[in-house]
């Protein structure tokens, strides 16, 4: 059985659009799941819109979502001498001819056949003219597209799709100044390349009636070709900045965890049955091609949320500590110090629960993150007027003794609150207002079990007024 080899091909003109990165975690699931070879080439033929940063920018978008791979990074205009060798090839063996038709002229007809109104399609009057007519004079090459019958383009997302070949123009495979054109690249890169599956946007879907030409012409083996629908806003809009963010870039800086994104990414225009939450492993071995749906899939923020929530309260402890630092080097914030890395390891049990994303995380981690003397919040220090801070005063000396265990800890604060006349209720204002400055937190309990007794004590001394 041949090896699956499949390719993701952007052009650096900008950011990694999230649509790409679909479009290549596709790819990558495919050939991961498959045993096979996932590669990357940047398509970087449009010189003057080519720049290094966005190839950059492009790499990093790969790396955070964590799609590695195969081999060098290919760049497809370091192999203009191979397009020409093959456009000079199709030229040989008379499947392209030498059109020494002018912009000029070409505009002329163009022009002509619309007051006609008539195909604008070119018809090359050098197709078939004899080479010793040729004019001593810049020509470009053409590749002789079969004038009648059909092209069948058999592809796994779509189904059986059709096209006239007489709606098919002789596309340009060489420039008169020698350049070889995209669509000339394209196919003779995916052909050295040895790619097998051929996974990428429906808006290419016409260029594959015209690639399949090259391959036919130069009887290379055809790749199978899946072309997947676009992603389009939330209001059915193809996905543009009006909608939020674009770039990969952006939901890393948004805090969204890698392995959230990837299993959103997945499902959008992808189904396994019912499936929602899935782990990289599983999408790989249940990642088909026949799971595509033909239809535009459309960015829902409020399913992404729920997926990424799941995805930090399953990651393991350490790996979300090492992607929170990351997050937070992305938004160019200070490392965390080492008090904050312990606090945040020692408290990632009540952290991750029911956060989104990470700066809901960090937000609950308000109270690790912040030191003494507390800065309180004025929700929070509605509840420490002085009756509630001679509570706080009276109740340190019962949590001296206390052996800081949960148990331990609810049994002391029952019992106070009991002798106060009172419900635990009503001191965990307080102590939240204490212990973390807010009046929203995760439990008392929670954060004087990740303080310790020394930090707890400290902080609600502070806040009782006691010296």
């Amino acid at each position: 059985m041949t090896e699956v080899v499949t390719r993701f091909a952007p052009s650096p003109t900008g950011y990694l659009h999230i649509g790409g990165a679909r479009t290549a975690l596709f790819n990558w699931l495919f050939a991961r799941g498959r045993g096979g070879k996932f590669l990357l080439r940047i398509e970087d033929t449009d010189l003057a819109r080519s720049t290094p940063e966005a190839t950059a920018a492009i790499l990093k978008g790969m790396d955070w979502l964590g799609l590695d791979h195969d081999g060098e990074v290919v760049s497809q205009a370091a192999g203009a001498e191979r397009h020409r060798e093959v456009a000079l090839a199709l030229l040989e063996k008379g499947a392209a001819y030498k059109c020494f038709s002018t912009q000029e002229e070409i505009e002329a007809f163009r022009e002509a056949a619309r007051a006609e109104k008539r195909s604008t399609l070119f018809q090359s009057p050098w197709r078939d003219a004899d080479s010793a007519t040729h004019p001593d004079a810049p020509y470009a090459i053409r590749l002789k597209t079969p004038q009648d019958g059909e092209t069948v383009i058999d592809d796994q997302v779509q189904g059986k799709v059709t096209i006239r070949n007489d709606q098919l123009d002789d596309m340009i495979l060489l420039r008169s100044d020698g350049t070889p054109v995209y669509m000339l690249a394209v196919v003779v890169d995916d052909h050295d390349m040895g790619v097998t599956h051929v996974i990428r946007g429906d808006d290419h879907l016409n260029n594959a009636a015209r690639q399949m030409g090259i391959y036919i012409a130069m009887g290379w083996d055809l790749p199978v070709y899946a072309h997947i629908p676009l992603i389009h806003g939330p209001d059915g809009k193809k996905m543009s900045k009006r909608h939020g963010a674009t770039g990969v870039e952006d939901y890393q800086t948004l805090g969204y965890p890698a392995a959230g994104m990837r299993n959103y990414l997945a499902r959008l225009g992808w189904s396994h049955g019912d499936d929602e939450f899935f782990t990289d492993d599983q999408a790989k071995e249940w990642f088909n091609l026949e799971g595509i749906g033909k239809s535009p899939a459309r960015f829902d923020f409020k399913k992404l949320d729920n997926i990424c929530g799941q995805h930090i309260a399953a990651a393991e402890d350490a790996a979300l500590l090492q992607e929170l630092e990351e997050f937070r080097a992305a938004k160019g914030e200070d490392a965390l110090t080492v008090s904050q890395r312990d606090g945040l390891s020692r408290g990632m049990y009540c952290l991750k629960e029911r956060a989104k994303n990470f700066p809901e995380l960090l937000e609950k981690a308000h109270f690790v993150m912040t030191e003494r003397p507390i800065e309180v919040e004025e929700k929070a220090a509605k509840h420490l007027d002085p009756v509630s801070r001679g509570i706080l005063d009276t109740l340190t000396p019962h949590l001296q003794n206390a052996s800081w265990s949960r148990e331990e800890l609810e049994a002391v604060m029952n019992r106070f609150a009991e002798d106060q006349g009172t419900k635990f209720g009503k001191l965990a204002g307080p102590l939240r207002a204490a212990l973390a400055g807010r009046a929203a937190t995760p439990s008392v309990f929670d954060m004087m079990l990740v303080l310790g007794r020394e930090e707890s004590l400290a902080r609600i001394n502070a806040a009782g007024g006691a010296d």
